[in-house]
């Protein structure tokens, strides 16, 4: 059995890396290249990262990339056990409970999951249809895939391979580092892995 893990996890491994102009933000083993703010804890497990946060816990818990970027593809897994959680780009950092201001997409357990939300702008810029639905197989529990596309003051969402958010000559932050959430207030379980990026 540990030996079929393994050569999955290569298998995996290689299957990402060969992603044709894709470079991995997060080595599977640690958290170099991310900080986190106060709020909620982070740590690698089983190859991802675990954000955790207690329903006590007021602030929200921000996990931020060191490096900042403007035009990207940058495409990620995450599951969601518990809790209300978001993958941010551009953002910019602030003193606040919340910590960033700035684009997040939804990523939780309901099926807002994949819509946009600006924090300390706009609130909810574009959320999912009801068409989006079924279409994009989201499961609360099961790992999904992300993908967001930044070119420019155009921005492009995706779950599992189908267009959740779309915007055109937005006026919203174009450069930044990128952010994994643990909403304040909730009791929160969330993981990431298999994060890479393309530069535009």
């Amino acid at each position: 059995m540990k030996i079929r893990l393994t050569v999955c996890a290569c298998l995996m491994a290689v299957s990402i890396a060969a992603e044709e102009g894709f470079t991995p933000i997060f080595d599977g083993k640690t958290l170099a290249g991310w900080t986190p703010a106060p709020g909620g804890s982070w740590e690698v497990k089983d190859g991802a990262i675990l954000g955790l946060s207690p329903k006590s816990e007021r602030r929200h818990g921000i996990l931020l990339s060191d490096a900042s970027y403007t035009d990207f593809v940058v495409r990620a897994r995450f599951r969601v056990t518990r809790g209300d959680s978001g993958f941010y780009f551009r953002v910019k950092r602030v003193n606040s409970s919340v910590s960033v201001n700035g684009f997040q997409v939804e990523v939780d357990s309901s099926q807002e999951t994949g819509g946009l939300y600006e924090t300390g702008g706009r609130a909810w810029v574009v959320k999912p249809s009801a068409a989006d639905i079924p279409k994009k197989k989201y499961v609360p529990g099961e790992w999904t895939d992300l993908e967001v596309h930044a070119e420019g003051k155009n921005v492009t969402v995706k779950i599992n391979g189908v267009v959740t958010a779309s915007l055109r000559d937005d006026p919203g932050r174009t450069e930044g580092p990128f952010g994994l959430q643990l909403h304040g207030g909730q009791a929160m379980h969330v993981e990431f892995k298999d994060l890479r990026i393309k530069t535009l």
